[in-house]
């Protein structure tokens, strides 16, 4: 996916509402996970499993994503980490 069209999103809009649910992609434009909710100033990634079963919920900074919307409307994020750097997180609790 050529992410360079899509529309980032503002501050105001860095909302559980808006990115709970948000498909999370790495390096490699690979699906690594999807935003489970927002802890503070962090978003909580599930990382792995399926269908969110056996998934592993890790915490990065908001900053360390970049959330966009695509030409749908779906708001996603990029990110340097890939999969295996989260699974190797520290596993997330609220």
């Amino acid at each position: 996916m050529d992410h360079t069209s899509h529309v980032r999103l503002t501050n105001a809009e860095l909302t559980p509402d808006i990115l709970e649910g948000a498909t999370i992609y790495g390096p490699d434009d690979e699906k690594i996970g999807s935003v489970d909710h927002l802890h503070g100033s962090q978003v909580v990634i599930d990382v792995g499993g399926f269908l969110g079963i056996g998934a592993k919920p890790v915490a990065v900074n908001v900053s360390q994503l970049d959330f966009m919307r695509d030409e749908d409307g779906d708001v996603h994020a990029v990110t340097s980490w890939t999969k295996d750097q989260l699974k190797a997180m520290p596993e997330h609790r609220d």
